[in-house]
């Protein structure tokens, strides 16, 4: 009898569920559900960094996604279900009481967004990353070297005291901290004890700066001197963390029954969605892949001997194994990648809304024409050095090379000629420069790049975007097949978890779903965007000097 896993994805706007056959990696059935509260705007206020998810989110598309996709599968899959893996996006902590709930699930703080999941776009910790940055500086310990050396405002220890700060009575209600890939597999496995929670590898060792060199994360004396209020959490945290391979539990009864599984089925440990992606499109050593939504999220994996006690300069993150047990992860990324072509949109979109008169599914659908007709006019421009407009792509920050959570998104070189093609052609070479700039800089650090694979909904569904992307990097990129690499990696994990198999690259070898297209280079666009290159990064200087406030 074949076995069958479960793969959730917890991505920023919906979850996926994704049911696959173990022991050939056939995606039999998935389903997908938008967080009720996030899609109306709740708890989230963009003017002041501020997104927020309640818990409650999680726990309801987790019982629609995986009920409605076994109920797509044949009545033998259910049964013979044997593993089911997380992973969410990070870092996304949030404070819990003594049984690891996150306090908004209790009715005195339901609608308090200090009391919910800080997702990992929320950059109101600008403030407390910085005074991070410079108590790092000045210990003799560097607790950010494993980190790029720059700590940001999207992490663990940043938002933890932002929150401490903001809302006092947090503290004392609170009795831990727990990122949302650690919980979610917490809930399904019954634990009633923050104590008992397996804390991830992943998560923790790229953003809460745990290391096994210093004993896991840093010293009380550390931490209190960045601010008295962080006093006492180090010991109310943990000491452990496992990789995602791991089996943390089975599936509790109320679980089992409310998703019509076994108790049978072993449950993984979480980690991060992009690393847990990586896994699913096939990533080796020398090889970088790009999961590109939203952001980007660039994962690479490296042996141990290839890293020795190297700490590479200004990227996201280097743990041992965070993607794959037995090497060392990397991590780097873009703030803003598809949120750069949003933004655009929404800025052309608003004389539609508010002037044009169309309502309901007429104003929806010509404002869903706008990104396609940019695309379709911004194709026939062609690529030359002279009368350009050059942007950079840092309207979220910049995330890598060189966390910089304070610097702006620029457009630069307008005339009286220029036209809306033009400025959306700009921003698709501005976010393919800043792929260029993540490449070069672990280029710089030593580390090898010999192919590239992008994965995700922008990698599938944009080739105007991938082909510029191409032409900049001067390098082939192949595309997963799957649009649900993500999930179909958190499936590999579970599959290991179950036993199916020893290790995550058999797992991944024998559950890949390949590679739908190649882009190839043209060399004539790669050299006349070499030059283009330097004036991106010339703006961008001037932009870091003259506009980080």
């Amino acid at each position: 009898m074949a076995r069958y896993v479960i793969g959730l994805d917890y991505g920023t706007d919906s979850a996926r569920a994704l049911v696959v056959n173990a022991g050939t990696g056939e995606i039999l059935s998935s389903s997908v559900r938008n967080y009720p509260r996030w899609s109306r705007g709740l708890y989230c206020d963009p003017q002041a960094n501020q997104w927020r998810q309640h818990p409650k989110d999680y726990l309801e598309v987790l019982e629609l996604t995986v009920r409605d996709a076994l109920s797509k599968c044949a009545p033998e899959v259910a049964p013979n279900v044997v593993g089911l893996a997380f992973d969410t996006t990070g870092s996304t902590p949030a404070f819990a009481d003594e049984t690891g709930t996150p306090l908004a699930m209790s009715p005195e703080y339901s609608n308090d967004p200090d009391a919910m999941f800080v997702l990992w776009k929320d950059h109101s910790a600008i403030r407390e990353a910085a005074e991070i940055n410079q108590a790092c500086k000045a210990s003799a310990v560097d607790y950010s070297m494993y980190e790029g050396g720059v700590y940001s405002p999207e992490w663990f220890w940043a938002k933890a005291l932002h929150i401490l700060r903001n809302s006092p009575d947090i503290a004392t209600k609170a009795s831990t901290i727990v990122e949302c890939c650690e919980w979610l597999p917490a809930v399904l496995t019954g634990v009633a004890d923050h104590r008992d929670i397996v804390r991830s590898r992943c998560a923790q060792g790229h953003k809460s700066m745990w290391s096994a060199e210093w004993g896991g994360l840093p010293p009380e004396e550390f931490l209190a001197g960045i601010d008295p209020l962080l006093s006492g959490w180090r010991s109310r945290l943990f000491d452990n963390t496992e990789t995602a391979d791991k089996r943390v539990g089975y599936l509790c009864p109320e679980w089992a029954a409310r998703l019509g599984l076994s108790v049978n089925v072993v449950v993984a440990g979480g980690a991060f969605d992009c690393h847990m992606g990586a896994v699913g499109a096939g990533v080796k050593p020398h090889t970088l892949v790009r999961v590109i939504g939203t952001s980007t999220c660039d994962v690479m994996v490296a042996p141990y001997e290839e890293i020795g006690d190297k700490c590479i300069r200004g990227i996201c993150g280097q743990v041992d194994g965070s993607v794959i047990p037995g090497m060392i992860g990397l991590e780097a990324g873009q703030s803003s990648f598809g949120d750069v072509y949003a933004m655009f949109r929404r800025v052309l979109e608003w004389p539609l809304r508010e002037l044009s008169g169309l309502e309901g599914d007429a104003l929806d659908e010509a404002c869903g024409n706008i990104l396609p007709l940019l695309t379709a006019e911004a194709e026939k421009i062609p690529v030359s050095e002279s009368d350009r407009v050059i942007s950079t792509d840092w309207v979220n920050g910049r995330r890598t090379p060189d966390a910089n959570p304070l610097v702006k998104g620029t457009v630069s070189g307008f005339t009286l000629g220029t036209t809306a093609p033009m400025i959306f052609r700009s921003l698709v070479e501005a976010t393919a420069f800043g792929t260029k700039a993540i490449h070069d800089r672990f280029a710089e650090e030593g580390v090898r790049i010999d192919e590239v694979i992008g994965i995700g909904g922008i990698a599938l569904k944009s080739p105007f975007v991938m082909q510029t992307m191409c032409d900049v990097l001067g390098k082939p990129i192949k595309v997963c097949k799957t649009m649900q690499a993500c999930a179909l990696g958190a499936a590999m994990f579970a599959a290991t978890a179950a036993g199916v198999y020893e290790t995550v690259e058999e797992a991944s070898r024998a559950m890949s779903s390949g590679f739908s297209r190649e882009y190839i280079p043209d060399p004539s666009r790669t050299k006349i965007y070499s030059g283009l290159y330097e004036k991106y990064l010339a703006l961008g200087s001037f932009t870091e000097v003259n506009l980080s406030f």
